[in-house]
């Protein structure tokens, strides 16, 4: 397994539990609009990972994750007015709630520790 399939797996994993959850919620005017919204934060997480993980730079690196980590913000957002609501039930919501705040401390840690090697070579040069 290559440095990083682990965070991409988390990522797909949690893109699809978003889907399974959405897919629950209900039809409503504020079902509809979190669905469309959640969605889309959720599942770009993944994919905007994977291009951090193509960067072209150490500096690129860190915008693409810095990118990751807004969606996963977002979608924070997203599940804890879905929780508020009570608009599904509760586990799954809370399984979700729990992928994405794991996500977004892993996703931060490696943005903290990309910046601080990325000045670690700046010292040297």
């Amino acid at each position: 397994m290559a440095k990083g399939d682990d965070i991409r797996e988390n990522l797909v994993a949690f893109a699809v539990s978003v889907m399974d959850l959405c897919d629950q919620l209900p039809k409503t005017a504020a079902g509809i609009h979190i669905a469309d919204q959640l969605l889309r934060s959720a599942t770009s997480a993944a994919p905007n990972y994977a291009e951090a993980r193509g960067a072209e730079s150490a500096r690129d690196f860190i915008h693409k994750l810095g990118i990751v980590l807004k969606e996963l913000n977002e979608s924070e957002v997203w599940i804890d007015m879905l929780v508020r609501r009570k608009m599904a039930e509760e586990q799954p919501i809370l399984r979700v709630q729990d992928q994405c705040k794991s996500l977004c401390r892993i996703i931060a840690a490696s943005v903290r520790t990309a910046k601080k090697n990325l000045g670690r070579i700046a010292d040297r040069e």
